[in-house]
């Protein structure tokens, strides 16, 4: 069996990352409060297409910004490229499911109970997904037990984060959630990482795909600047209440207007 470090690059693998559930969380939160206080359907719609896609982006970017202080003794490792590109894809549709079943959704205990299903299974498999989509000289084999409580804890998180773009409304409490959301995230990935067993063959061979520098790396810095700028575009954006209290001061603003002479020669 070959020896497992799981933050060969000590704390800066494991905090990274966890910083980076936390902002997509927080971004996904935020969105989908904005996407329930929407008063127009495309609205509604296009917040929580971003909810989504933050969402998604955020935990896989953590996976994977994790798994770069993942070392195996005694072989190399690389990535399947259209594997760990498809886990990216599969993270973002199954969390927009999630998101838009809480967002649509009338009956709301129904809605968040099929949208945390739905979310933290499609957590699950990105997580999964990510992890076939390993080269590497020997076998990889996994513990079913931590398997299922890496899959529950991803069902637990969702439907807790859900539950708070429901109930959660100011910035504040946001920020919190997502503190919250950030360390079940990285418990459901480190979980699912000691159920991971290697047996190394060592070989000659060259692996396939490519490693984590070449391809994870770039990609993961180009989604974290993502999830950056529209932090800053969403931490920017009115909220409703601020647009309400706007249109309202305009409102009593254009009745305090004196009349034109116009209006006075009528």
């Amino acid at each position: 069996m070959g020896h497992l470090d799981h933050a060969a690059y000590g704390w800066l693998t494991p905090v990274l990352s966890y910083v980076m559930a936390c902002i997509g969380s927080a971004l996904g939160l935020r969105c989908t409060v904005c996407a329930l206080a929407a008063t127009t359907g495309s609205s509604r719609r296009n917040w929580l297409l971003t909810a989504a896609s933050a969402i998604g982006t955020g935990i896989w970017t953590m996976h994977f910004v994790a798994m770069l202080g993942f070392n195996v003794t005694g072989t190399e490792i690389h990535y399947n490229v259209p594997l760990t590109m498809l886990s990216l894809l599969v993270a973002v549709l199954v969390v927009g499911a999630g998101v838009f079943a809480v967002g649509y959704g009338r009956a709301r205990a129904r809605a968040l109970f099929l949208g945390g299903l739905t979310t933290g299974l499609g957590v699950a498999s990105m997580h999964y997904l990510g992890m076939a989509a390993l080269r590497l000289h020997g076998s990889v084999s996994y513990d079913p037990l931590m398997v299922g409580l890496s899959v529950a804890i991803a069902v637990v998180a969702a439907t807790a984060a859900l539950w708070a773009a429901l109930n959660i409304k100011s910035p504040v409490a946001v920020a919190l959630a997502s503190l919250v959301m950030g360390v079940a995230v990285s418990s459901m990935h480190y979980t699912g990482m000691l159920a991971v067993a290697v047996r190394v063959v060592p070989s000659e061979q060259a692996l396939s795909g490519a490693t984590a520098m070449q391809f994870i790396f770039p990609l993961a810095v180009g989604l974290g600047s993502y999830l950056f700028i529209t932090s800053a575009f969403v931490a920017l954006s009115p909220t409703a209440d601020e647009r309400a209290a706007s249109a309202s001061a305009a409102r009593h603003l254009g009745r305090g207007q004196a009349p034109t002479p116009a209006a006075q020669a009528r």
